[in-house]
């Protein structure tokens, strides 16, 4: 049987953990060469070692996304080792959450850096393949479909109290992939958001006392204390939160053929929330 994503080549950021390492992973399964990128080069070549257990081809590319010359060299590390730009997802992203009046300049702007200006840059230096790439397989009369899949969030579609910086970053990102599926569907592009509500990953796993992560060198507050997640839960039809796994296969959907006339959209993954 044919595999969904049989020889593209798939850029997705941050999947050496969570939602990104599973879509890496399943890419993998389904035939993508995948380049997989986190701030971290140990989860990173563990999840390129699994893809490549199972028969795939991956590469790592370690880095942390809002560095300047980090979206040229990501482009380049798929286009020297496999030739090519199919698939980019944009997944990297944390949170740094506070209600405004206590929000400092550097959490506003750390956030819109991984969550818009990163995208905006790898999408741009992408741009000159894709472009080129199209042009060419259209003078052939060919119709060769490209994915990109931006990393939303249900804040950025409702709004979150205490996420003044990560629901306007998540926002905007809408406002990228809508407008890129408009400037890039002449070079047979789908460009669509996923926007996910409660999804179990190590930034919002229970932890009460005050939990925190390190992100390269921040240290930023984390995971939803037991009494909230309760809360939490009776608000999604569903009654529980979402897998890492669960999320992913909505990243497989938009990056696959079974998305090829779906573009602009933005993909609510949210158990019915």
């Amino acid at each position: 049987m044919e595999k969904m994503l049989d020889g593209k080549v798939c850029l997705i950021t941050g999947s050496g953990r969570g939602i990104g390492r599973e879509a890496a992973l399943m890419f993998g399964a389904e035939g993508g060469k995948v380049v997989v990128s986190d701030l971290d080069r140990e989860p990173a070549e563990e999840v390129v070692a699994a893809i490549k257990s199972q028969g795939g081809q991956a590469v790592a590319y370690v880095g942390d996304v809002t560095d300047p010359g980090f979206a040229e060299g990501f482009i380049n590390t798929a286009l020297d080792n496999f030739r090519g730009i199919d698939v980019i997802v944009n997944n990297a992203g944390f949170t740094w959450d506070s209600v405004i009046h206590r929000m400092t300049d550097e959490q506003w702007e750390k956030i819109f850096a991984v969550h818009c200006t990163a995208p905006f840059r790898i999408l741009r230096a992408a741009a000159p393949f894709i472009r080129e790439a199209a042009k060419k397989e259209l003078a052939e009369g060919l119709q060769v479909m490209r994915k990109v899949v931006n990393v939303s969030s249900t804040a950025g579609v409702n709004g979150n109290a205490g996420q003044a910086n990560y629901s306007t970053a998540k926002s905007g990102i809408i406002g990228l992939s809508k407008t890129l599926s408009k400037e890039w569907g002449r070079y047979n592009v789908c460009v669509n958001a996923v926007a996910y509500a409660w999804i179990e990953t190590r930034l919002t796993a229970e932890k009460d006392g005050g939990g925190s992560v390190t992100i390269g060198e921040l240290k930023v507050p984390a995971g939803i204390p037991k009494a909230n997640q309760e809360a939490l839960k009776k608000t999604i039809p569903l009654g529980r939160a979402g897998t890492p796994n669960e999320a992913a296969r909505a990243i497989l959907f938009l990056a696959s053929p079974l998305s090829d006339y779906v573009s602009g959209q933005v993909l609510i993954v949210s158990g019915g929330r």
